[in-house]
């Protein structure tokens, strides 16, 4: 049986990671710091990891075959990014595994190119850009080495799955049990979202089919290119009921940045959500066969339900 061990495993992805692995019939190990993970990982090993610890990462991934790098620290502590990433080829290359990667659009800066395909060249215009850009060169440095075999898939803004963090729960939905949809930009913009499961699902896919992929790959996977007014009709659709419109206050973020450094980080990618993009790919059906793409009413659904919104499935309850 194909050992993974999931890097970050109690964060949003990394649970909806492990879940589909698990599901798919790995041999999983979840990795946190604290040795501990969510009920919903039964059937996963939990093993402690600190991925600033060098040589105890190495130590919490030894005998397995893939490592997905789940690790994703909040905006403020974006300075962890390199160290870890460091950290994490080490611990692939002592243990000869492969290694996973979740990619963003942060490094194609502004403005943002419309459409972002596999080839669109890179052209980061914020910390948090070059920050990815570097950890990119790593990874792609490595592989060239012939030390540690990459693969990454990227996507656009999380939606799905149980946790807190995202656009979708902290902006989008934060008032829809009050009736209202919060629109973090300009309502007809097209803005990149991915499905969690439909992530998960496909790294899957692309675990299981090695044999035509080389020693470095970056891959998109297409999500949901949607609008604001897309996105609430959907959700109006999951709650039975309409909803009122209004925008994310921008101004009070700008005013307040230079007092808030969370406020300073998110002001500081505001572009995305005031430049349209989507993701397209050239090569990911190709290798993996049809792309794990959930309907957007059922994602939007099941994404609601996630965070405690209940739907007119009366699965979940309001928060």
């Amino acid at each position: 049986m194909t050992k993974i061990a999931i890097l970050g495993a109690n964060g949003r992805l990394g649970r909806v990671v492990a879940k589909a692995f698990i599901d798919a019939g790995y041999d999983v190990r979840a990795i946190t710091r604290s040795g501990k993970v969510p009920a919903e990982l039964n059937g996963a090993t939990a093993v402690a990891g600190d991925a600033l610890d060098r040589e105890g990462l190495i130590r919490a991934t030894e005998g397995v075959d893939i490592i997905f790098n789940g690790l994703n620290p909040i905006y403020t502590d974006w300075g962890k990014c390199l160290p870890m990433a460091e950290n994490v080829m080490a611990a692939c290359h002592a243990n000869d595994t492969l290694h996973l990667f979740p990619g963003t659009v942060y490094n194609y800066g502004s403005p943002m190119p419309a459409v972002i395909t596999e080839d669109t060249p890179f052209h980061p215009t914020t910390e948090k850009g070059r920050i990815r850009t570097a950890m990119e060169d790593l990874f792609r440095c490595e592989a060239d080495a012939g030390r540690v075999r990459t693969i990454l898939l990227r996507a656009g803004d999380f939606f799905g799955g149980t946790g807190s963090g995202s656009w979708f729960d902290l902006v989008v939905a934060a008032k829809m049990t009050k009736g209202i949809y919060t629109a973090p930009g300009p309502v007809d913009l097209v803005h990149e979202w991915a499905y969690l499961p439909d992530f998960a699902k496909a790294f899957v896919g692309l675990a299981q089919n090695l044999d035509k992929l080389g020693t470095y790959e970056a891959l998109n996977l297409p999500g949901h290119a949607i609008t604001d007014r897309q996105l609430k009709a959907a959700a109006e659709k999951a709650l039975g009921r309409p909803l009122k419109m209004t925008s994310m206050p921008w101004w009070v973020l700008r005013a307040g940045s230079p007092f808030v450094a969370m406020w300073r980080e998110i002001v500081s990618m505001s572009y995305l959500r005031f430049e349209p993009h989507q993701l397209v790919s050239t090569r990911l059906e190709g290798i993996i066969g049809a792309i794990p793409h959930t309907p957007l009413d059922q994602a939007v659904t099941e994404a609601l339900e996630d965070i405690g919104i209940a739907t007119v499935n009366g699965a979940a309850k309001a928060a």
